[in-house]
C-alpha cells in the first residue's frame, strides 16, 4: 500500500512539473497573455480539468513552488544558528533569494516575464505578503509572545517588503543590507552609525 501511494505521489509531482516547466517555456517564448491554459495542457499532455486540479488559476503556473518559498522563509527564523538574530537570519535568506540562481538559467527571463505582465506582477505582489501571517507566526514562536503580537507581524511585513524594494536596483542583493541595519538597529542608530562614520571619514582626512 505504501509502495502504491508513493507511486501516486510520485506521478503527481511529475505532472505537476510537467505542467509547470510547459507554462514556462510556453511563456517564455511567446508572452503569458499570449498563451492559453489549453495550449499548456496540451503541451503536458492532459486534458484542461487536470490541470485545474493542480493549479487553480493561470497565474499559479507561473508560480509553482509558492509554498517552497513559505516554507524556507519559516524554516530561516526557525532553523537559524545558534546566537543569530531572526533578522541576520532573514536577511541572509533573503540575499540568497535575491542573487544569481546558477541552478535556474531562466531566473532573469522569468524576472523579466513578471515585471513585464502585469497580471503576474500583481499577483507575485499579493503572494508574497501571503506569506507574511507564517513568517510572522513562526517569529512570535521563537521569541514566545502571542502568534498576532504586532511587532512580530511588522518585523515580517517589513522583511517581505524589503525583497520587492531592493529589486528596484540593479544590486539587489547587496540593497537588503542597508534595509535590515534600519529593521534591527532602528534609524536612531543606523542615523548615528553613519553620522559617526562621516565625521571618522573627515578627520582622518
Amino acid at each position: 500500500m505504501d509502495e502504491q501511494l508513493g507511486r501516486r505521489e510520485r506521478k503527481k509531482a511529475q505532472t505537476r512539473k510537467a505542467l509547470a516547466d510547459a507554462a514556462l517555456d510556453l511563456f517564455l517564448a511567446r508572452g503569458y497573455d499570449q498563451v492559453g491554459v489549453k495550449e499548456v495542457a496540451d503541451a503536458a499532455d492532459v486534458s484542461v480539468t487536470t490541470l485545474f486540479k493542480y493549479f487553480p488559476s493561470k497565474e499559479t503556473l507561473v508560480f509553482d513552488l509558492d509554498e517552497d518559498v513559505e516554507t524556507a522563509l519559516v524554516a530561516a527564523v526557525r532553523d537559524r544558528a545558534a546566537g543569530q538574530s531572526i533578522p541576520q537570519a532573514l536577511r541572509e535568506h533573503l540575499a540568497t533569494r535575491l542573487a544569481d540562481r546558477p541552478d535556474y538559467p531562466h531566473i532573469e527571463a522569468f524576472r523579466r516575464l513578471v515585471e513585464q505582465t502585469p497580471a503576474l506582477r500583481d499577483y507575485a505582489s499579493r503572494m508574497w505578503l501571503r506569506h507574511e501571517t507564517a513568517l510572522a507566526q513562526a517569529i512570535a514562536a521563537e521569541v514566545g509572545v502571542q502568534e498576532d503580537d504586532v511587532k512580530c507581524a511588522a518585523l515580517a511585513r517589513f522583511a517581505l517588503e524589503a525583497v520587492q524594494l531592493a529589486r528596484r536596483y540593479a544590486d539587489a542583493p547587496q540593497m537588503i543590507d542597508p534595509i535590515f541595519d534600519l529593521l534591527e538597529r532602528g534609524w536612531s542608530a543606523t542615523h548615528k552609525c553613519r553620522v559617526a562614520r562621516i565625521v571618522s571619514d573627515t578627520a582622518g582626512r
